[in-house]
């Protein structure tokens, strides 16, 4: 959502988000909501149909022209930086702790590595990148980074980090949607329950494991973990009482 929002006697704007820009940022806690859309093209006119009525000057640039800058700056900064075969350096980076460095998603080497980055990546650069002897801009080794990411890769990746970076490789997060994934996800307890009938035990095994891999992406493509959906079944459960009833446990009213 767009909001059109009015300062008296200081400014009109437009946000997507009060209380970052104009409380955090501008100090102000007194303003006035003037409009609000879903459209930027329309938020656009309307900061500028705004400005007007109150007599101020229209910014020099449109919000929507301005939105496109900040993005299009946005990207570049996450892709700068320059892999040398032996060190990649962080394009206009020049503190040690990389305060401001936007990282990308991650890095594609020259020797076909690729890291995928995340914030324990991201701290361990922050951790040993040196200064170059040419200017402020950081660097860090790739071997040594490359030993890192491997050693991570074996012992602190779970299963289901596993399953989330195969599907991100596979463009299931880019390409694909919950409806898909639900659809996938009946496919394969229709699988599960032919196992079952026909007593095929490496089947029943394939089944319940491509179900949890098709949980663990549909949880994914709403921004959850499965891991957090399952502790949040079991603290439901965890405490609940009842009985056997039929071979299902059925729990109390």
């Amino acid at each position: 959502m767009y909001y059109i929002y009015y300062i008296k006697n200081i400014k009109v704007g437009c946000t997507k988000n009060l209380k970052q820009r104009v409380e955090n940022e501008q100090g102000y806690n007194n303003y006035i909501i003037l409009d609000k859309t879903n459209c930027i093209n329309k938020a656009t006119e309307l900061e500028i149909l705004w400005q007007n009525i109150f007599n101020f000057k229209n910014d020099f640039i449109p919000y929507k022209k301005l939105i496109n800058l900040n993005k299009k700056k946005m990207e570049q900064q996450q892709n700068s930086y320059y892999d040398s075969g032996h060190t990649t350096t962080f394009i206009n980076s020049n503190n040690e702790n990389l305060n401001g460095y936007m990282f990308p998603k991650q890095l594609k080497l020259k020797d076909g590595n690729v890291i995928e980055l995340n914030e324990l990546i991201i701290d361990y650069i922050k951790k040993t990148n040196h200064k170059s002897q040419f200017s402020d801009e950081r660097f860090i080794y790739n071997k040594n980074l490359i030993n890192y990411y491997l050693r991570y890769e074996d012992e602190d990746k779970t299963i289901y980090d596993n399953i989330r970076i195969w599907a991100k490789q596979k463009g299931i997060y880019d390409s694909g949607d919950c409806k898909t994934q639900y659809i996938k996800l009946m496919e394969e307890a229709g699988e599960l329950a032919q196992a079952i009938l026909k007593n095929d035990e490496a089947e029943f095994i394939d089944a319940i494991g491509d179900i949890v891999v098709v949980l663990t992406n549909l949880a994914k493509l709403k921004n959850y973990k499965i891991e957090d959906c399952i502790v949040s079944a079991y603290n439901v459960i965890k405490t609940r009482e009842g009985e056997m009833i039929n071979g299902t446990f059925v729990k109390n009213k």
